[in-house]
Protein backbone atom coordinates (compact mmCIF):
# COMPACT_ATOMS: atom_id res chain seq x y z
CA UNK A 1 0.00 0.00 0.00
CA UNK A 2 1.63 3.38 -0.73
CA UNK A 3 2.50 5.47 2.08
CA UNK A 4 1.33 8.52 0.91
CA UNK A 5 -1.74 7.43 -0.26
CA UNK A 6 -5.05 8.99 1.72
CA UNK A 7 -5.85 5.50 2.70
CA UNK A 8 -2.23 5.17 3.98
CA UNK A 9 -2.68 8.71 5.37
CA UNK A 10 -2.97 8.81 9.54
CA UNK A 11 -6.29 10.36 10.19
CA UNK A 12 -8.39 13.27 8.47
CA UNK A 13 -7.75 16.03 10.96
CA UNK A 14 -9.43 19.44 11.41
CA UNK A 15 -5.83 21.74 10.73
CA UNK A 16 -6.96 25.09 12.70
CA UNK A 17 -3.80 26.07 15.59
CA UNK A 18 -4.45 26.29 19.01
CA UNK A 19 -6.27 29.69 18.76
CA UNK A 20 -8.50 32.13 16.46
CA UNK A 21 -9.71 30.56 13.19
CA UNK A 22 -9.04 31.81 9.44
CA UNK A 23 -10.95 34.75 7.76
CA UNK A 24 -11.54 32.88 4.08
CA UNK A 25 -10.29 35.17 1.44
CA UNK A 26 -7.29 36.73 0.57
CA UNK A 27 -3.72 36.05 -0.84
CA UNK A 28 -1.96 32.62 -1.27
CA UNK A 29 1.54 32.55 -1.90
CA UNK A 30 2.67 29.73 -4.18
CA UNK A 31 6.66 29.67 -2.95
CA UNK A 32 8.35 26.84 -5.09
CA UNK A 33 12.06 25.42 -5.52
CA UNK A 34 12.94 27.93 -9.18
CA UNK A 35 10.60 29.29 -11.53
CA UNK A 36 12.87 28.72 -14.20
CA UNK A 37 11.95 25.23 -14.74
CA UNK A 38 8.98 23.78 -17.27
CA UNK A 39 7.91 21.43 -13.96
CA UNK A 40 7.32 24.50 -11.35
CA UNK A 41 5.70 26.50 -14.39
CA UNK A 42 3.54 23.55 -14.97
CA UNK A 43 2.78 23.23 -11.35
CA UNK A 44 1.76 27.18 -11.26
CA UNK A 45 -0.46 26.59 -14.22
CA UNK A 46 -2.53 23.84 -11.51
CA UNK A 47 -2.63 26.60 -8.75
CA UNK A 48 -4.07 29.40 -11.06
CA UNK A 49 -6.53 27.01 -12.11
CA UNK A 50 -7.51 26.06 -8.79
CA UNK A 51 -7.64 29.60 -7.37
CA UNK A 52 -10.13 30.53 -10.11
CA UNK A 53 -12.24 28.15 -8.84
CA UNK A 54 -12.05 29.53 -5.22
CA UNK A 55 -13.89 32.48 -4.23
CA UNK A 56 -12.38 35.54 -2.78
CA UNK A 57 -8.64 34.21 -3.51
CA UNK A 58 -5.03 35.48 -5.02
CA UNK A 59 -2.49 33.82 -6.02
CA UNK A 60 1.18 34.78 -5.85
CA UNK A 61 3.60 32.93 -7.41
CA UNK A 62 7.41 32.99 -6.30
CA UNK A 63 10.90 31.00 -6.36
CA UNK A 64 14.20 31.34 -6.75
CA UNK A 65 16.35 31.89 -9.43
CA UNK A 66 18.02 28.33 -8.85
CA UNK A 67 17.35 25.41 -6.67
CA UNK A 68 20.04 25.58 -4.84
CA UNK A 69 19.26 29.15 -4.07
CA UNK A 70 17.93 28.14 -0.65
CA UNK A 71 18.67 31.39 1.25
CA UNK A 72 16.48 32.98 -1.06
CA UNK A 73 13.71 30.40 -0.66
CA UNK A 74 13.64 31.13 3.27
CA UNK A 75 13.31 34.77 2.93
CA UNK A 76 10.73 34.54 0.31
CA UNK A 77 8.70 32.44 3.45
CA UNK A 78 9.51 35.12 5.86
CA UNK A 79 8.07 38.14 3.38
CA UNK A 80 5.08 36.17 3.31
CA UNK A 81 4.62 35.65 6.75
CA UNK A 82 4.81 39.28 7.17
CA UNK A 83 2.69 40.36 4.93
CA UNK A 84 0.16 37.76 6.50
CA UNK A 85 -0.64 36.47 3.57
CA UNK A 86 -3.96 33.69 3.73
CA UNK A 87 -2.38 30.95 3.37
CA UNK A 88 1.40 29.27 2.10
CA UNK A 89 2.03 26.55 -0.92
CA UNK A 90 5.56 25.88 -0.36
CA UNK A 91 8.21 22.92 -2.28
CA UNK A 92 11.01 23.25 0.25
CA UNK A 93 14.21 23.43 -1.25
CA UNK A 94 15.60 21.89 2.19
CA UNK A 95 14.40 20.21 4.59
CA UNK A 96 15.84 21.72 7.53
CA UNK A 97 17.22 25.46 6.37
CA UNK A 98 12.62 26.15 5.95
CA UNK A 99 11.95 24.68 9.25
CA UNK A 100 12.27 28.15 11.06
CA UNK A 101 10.53 29.99 8.48
CA UNK A 102 7.69 27.44 8.55
CA UNK A 103 8.01 27.89 12.30
CA UNK A 104 6.76 31.96 11.49
CA UNK A 105 3.76 30.61 9.76
CA UNK A 106 2.43 28.30 12.38
CA UNK A 107 3.34 31.29 15.03
CA UNK A 108 1.27 33.76 12.85
CA UNK A 109 -1.20 31.30 12.25
CA UNK A 110 -0.86 31.03 8.24
CA UNK A 111 -1.72 27.30 7.14
CA UNK A 112 1.47 26.08 5.38
CA UNK A 113 0.30 23.27 2.76
CA UNK A 114 3.99 21.34 1.48
CA UNK A 115 4.09 20.04 -1.87
CA UNK A 116 6.72 17.75 -3.70
CA UNK A 117 9.36 17.45 -1.08
CA UNK A 118 8.99 17.76 2.88
CA UNK A 119 11.04 18.95 5.90
CA UNK A 120 12.38 17.55 8.58
CA UNK A 121 10.46 15.72 11.54
CA UNK A 122 11.26 18.80 13.92
CA UNK A 123 8.97 20.69 11.10
CA UNK A 124 6.24 18.15 11.06
CA UNK A 125 3.75 20.20 13.47
CA UNK A 126 4.13 23.54 11.39
CA UNK A 127 2.63 22.06 8.14
CA UNK A 128 -0.88 21.04 7.83
CA UNK A 129 -0.67 18.23 4.70
CA UNK A 130 1.89 17.20 2.13
CA UNK A 131 1.12 16.27 -1.53
CA UNK A 132 4.00 14.67 -3.11
CA UNK A 133 4.81 12.07 -5.43
CA UNK A 134 5.79 9.04 -3.90
CA UNK A 135 9.49 9.54 -4.53
CA UNK A 136 10.49 5.91 -3.09
CA UNK A 137 8.42 4.13 -5.11
CA UNK A 138 9.11 6.44 -8.49
CA UNK A 139 12.68 5.44 -7.66
CA UNK A 140 12.11 2.20 -7.72
CA UNK A 141 10.10 2.35 -10.84
CA UNK A 142 13.01 3.89 -12.47
CA UNK A 143 15.36 1.11 -11.52
CA UNK A 144 13.02 -1.52 -12.42
CA UNK A 145 13.22 0.48 -15.93
CA UNK A 146 16.60 0.37 -16.25
CA UNK A 147 16.99 -3.15 -14.80
CA UNK A 148 14.35 -4.37 -17.88
CA UNK A 149 16.68 -2.66 -20.51
CA UNK A 150 20.20 -3.37 -19.72
CA UNK A 151 19.98 -6.50 -17.62
CA UNK A 152 21.61 -7.91 -14.47
CA UNK A 153 24.83 -7.07 -14.38
CA UNK A 154 27.19 -4.12 -15.98
CA UNK A 155 27.65 -0.41 -14.80
CA UNK A 156 24.87 2.69 -14.86
CA UNK A 157 25.25 5.93 -13.61
CA UNK A 158 23.35 7.80 -11.63
CA UNK A 159 22.67 11.94 -12.38
CA UNK A 160 21.15 13.75 -9.42
CA UNK A 161 19.89 16.90 -8.56
CA UNK A 162 20.42 18.66 -5.30
CA UNK A 163 21.98 16.84 -2.43
CA UNK A 164 19.46 16.32 0.62
CA UNK A 165 16.71 17.63 -1.35
CA UNK A 166 13.86 16.07 0.40
CA UNK A 167 12.60 14.41 -3.01
CA UNK A 168 16.15 13.56 -3.96
CA UNK A 169 16.92 11.44 -1.19
CA UNK A 170 13.72 9.42 -1.10
CA UNK A 171 14.54 9.23 -5.31
CA UNK A 172 17.84 8.33 -5.56
CA UNK A 173 17.35 6.40 -2.07
CA UNK A 174 14.54 4.16 -3.94
CA UNK A 175 16.52 3.91 -7.09
CA UNK A 176 19.84 2.55 -5.27
CA UNK A 177 18.11 0.38 -3.22
CA UNK A 178 15.90 -1.50 -5.73
CA UNK A 179 19.63 -1.91 -8.10
CA UNK A 180 20.99 -3.58 -5.48
CA UNK A 181 18.25 -5.64 -4.20
CA UNK A 182 17.57 -6.72 -7.74
CA UNK A 183 20.51 -6.74 -9.95
CA UNK A 184 24.56 -6.77 -9.85
CA UNK A 185 25.24 -3.52 -11.35
CA UNK A 186 27.90 -1.59 -10.59
CA UNK A 187 26.83 2.21 -9.87
CA UNK A 188 28.94 4.57 -10.33
CA UNK A 189 28.28 8.42 -8.80
CA UNK A 190 25.45 10.14 -7.59
CA UNK A 191 26.84 13.27 -9.34
CA UNK A 192 24.73 16.41 -8.28
CA UNK A 193 23.85 18.79 -11.11
CA UNK A 194 22.11 21.37 -8.81
CA UNK A 195 19.01 21.36 -10.80
CA UNK A 196 21.32 22.98 -13.69
CA UNK A 197 20.76 21.96 -17.60
CA UNK A 198 23.90 22.67 -18.35
CA UNK A 199 25.88 21.37 -15.72
CA UNK A 200 24.03 17.54 -16.07
CA UNK A 201 25.23 17.73 -19.74
CA UNK A 202 28.97 18.58 -18.91
CA UNK A 203 29.04 15.68 -16.20
CA UNK A 204 27.54 12.97 -18.25
CA UNK A 205 29.57 13.93 -21.26
CA UNK A 206 32.81 13.21 -18.25
CA UNK A 207 31.15 9.48 -17.02
CA UNK A 208 30.55 8.78 -20.41
CA UNK A 209 34.21 9.55 -21.35
CA UNK A 210 35.52 8.31 -18.58
CA UNK A 211 33.05 5.09 -18.51
CA UNK A 212 33.08 3.88 -22.13
CA UNK A 213 31.70 0.39 -20.58
CA UNK A 214 28.60 2.35 -19.33
CA UNK A 215 25.48 0.44 -20.03
CA UNK A 216 22.29 2.89 -18.36
CA UNK A 217 22.15 6.31 -16.70
CA UNK A 218 19.43 8.02 -14.84
CA UNK A 219 18.72 11.57 -14.98
CA UNK A 220 16.97 12.09 -11.33
CA UNK A 221 14.83 15.36 -12.03
CA UNK A 222 13.93 17.27 -15.02
CA UNK A 223 16.98 20.04 -16.03
CA UNK A 224 19.59 17.04 -15.49
CA UNK A 225 17.11 14.37 -17.49
CA UNK A 226 17.71 16.93 -19.92
CA UNK A 227 21.43 17.24 -19.73
CA UNK A 228 21.66 13.39 -19.92
CA UNK A 229 19.98 13.29 -22.95
CA UNK A 230 21.83 16.15 -24.95
CA UNK A 231 25.11 14.61 -23.46
CA UNK A 232 24.37 11.42 -25.27
CA UNK A 233 23.67 12.74 -28.43
CA UNK A 234 25.86 15.26 -28.41
CA UNK A 235 28.30 12.31 -27.78
CA UNK A 236 27.78 10.20 -30.28
CA UNK A 237 25.91 7.74 -27.82
CA UNK A 238 21.94 8.31 -28.36
CA UNK A 239 20.52 5.28 -28.40
CA UNK A 240 23.94 3.39 -27.65
CA UNK A 241 22.73 2.89 -23.81
CA UNK A 242 19.67 2.90 -21.56
CA UNK A 243 18.96 6.30 -20.31
CA UNK A 244 15.64 6.47 -17.82
CA UNK A 245 14.85 10.03 -16.99
CA UNK A 246 12.28 12.07 -14.50
CA UNK A 247 9.58 14.39 -15.40
CA UNK A 248 7.62 15.18 -18.68
CA UNK A 249 8.47 18.19 -20.75
CA UNK A 250 8.51 18.77 -24.13
CA UNK A 251 12.26 18.22 -24.62
CA UNK A 252 12.04 14.67 -22.50
CA UNK A 253 9.24 13.53 -24.57
CA UNK A 254 11.59 14.56 -28.07
CA UNK A 255 13.69 13.16 -26.30
CA UNK A 256 11.83 9.17 -25.35
CA UNK A 257 10.31 10.03 -29.35
CA UNK A 258 13.67 9.56 -30.87
CA UNK A 259 14.98 6.71 -28.61
CA UNK A 260 17.73 9.05 -26.98
CA UNK A 261 15.69 8.18 -23.54
CA UNK A 262 13.82 4.90 -23.07
CA UNK A 263 11.75 6.41 -20.27
CA UNK A 264 10.91 8.66 -18.09
CA UNK A 265 8.89 8.87 -14.58
CA UNK A 266 6.35 11.73 -14.92
CA UNK A 267 4.59 13.30 -11.73
CA UNK A 268 1.82 14.84 -11.65
CA UNK A 269 3.21 18.50 -11.40
CA UNK A 270 -0.28 20.52 -12.52
CA UNK A 271 -2.21 18.36 -9.96
CA UNK A 272 0.28 19.48 -7.39
CA UNK A 273 -0.81 23.03 -7.91
CA UNK A 274 -4.17 22.71 -7.89
CA UNK A 275 -4.68 20.11 -5.18
CA UNK A 276 -2.14 22.19 -2.88
CA UNK A 277 -4.49 25.06 -3.72
CA UNK A 278 -7.91 23.49 -3.01
CA UNK A 279 -6.07 22.14 0.47
CA UNK A 280 -5.08 25.41 1.61
CA UNK A 281 -8.24 26.92 1.09
CA UNK A 282 -9.44 23.83 3.26
CA UNK A 283 -7.53 24.47 5.94
CA UNK A 284 -8.39 28.40 5.47
CA UNK A 285 -12.01 27.43 5.96
CA UNK A 286 -11.69 24.63 8.61
CA UNK A 287 -12.55 21.45 6.57
CA UNK A 288 -10.70 18.19 7.33
CA UNK A 289 -7.32 17.64 5.09
CA UNK A 290 -5.16 14.94 4.74
CA UNK A 291 -1.49 14.72 6.09
CA UNK A 292 -0.39 13.40 3.56
CA UNK A 293 -1.84 12.70 -0.45
CA UNK A 294 0.48 11.17 -3.48
CA UNK A 295 -0.26 12.95 -6.43
CA UNK A 296 1.20 9.50 -8.38
CA UNK A 297 3.19 8.61 -11.25
CA UNK A 298 2.95 7.77 -14.80
CA UNK A 299 6.17 5.29 -16.54
CA UNK A 300 5.81 7.02 -20.15
CA UNK A 301 8.38 4.82 -22.84
CA UNK A 302 7.73 4.88 -26.89
CA UNK A 303 4.76 2.60 -26.51
CA UNK A 304 2.11 4.45 -24.35
CA UNK A 305 3.95 8.05 -25.03
CA UNK A 306 0.32 9.16 -26.87
CA UNK A 307 -1.64 7.37 -24.66
CA UNK A 308 -4.31 9.27 -22.37
CA UNK A 309 -2.74 8.55 -19.43
CA UNK A 310 0.95 9.93 -20.31
CA UNK A 311 -1.28 12.74 -21.86
CA UNK A 312 -2.87 13.40 -18.74
CA UNK A 313 0.85 14.32 -17.13
CA UNK A 314 3.21 15.26 -19.86
CA UNK A 315 3.61 18.71 -20.34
Amino acid sequence: MNKYSIAAASALLFAAFNTGAYAAGGEIAVIVKTVNSNYWQNVQKGANAAVADAKGYTLTFQGPASESAITDEVNMVVNAVNRRVAGIVLAPSDPDALVPAIKKAWEAHIPVVLIDSTISDSGKQYYQSFLSTDNEKAGEMCAKALIDRVGQSGKIAIMSYVPGAGSEVSRVGGFRKYIADHSKLQVVGPFYSQSQMATALNQTTDVLSANPDLKGVFGANEPTAIGVGRALKQSGKAGKLVAVGFDGNEDLQGFVRDGTVQAIAVQGSWQMGYKGIQTVVNVIERKPVAKQVDTGVVMVDKQNLDSKEAKNVLY
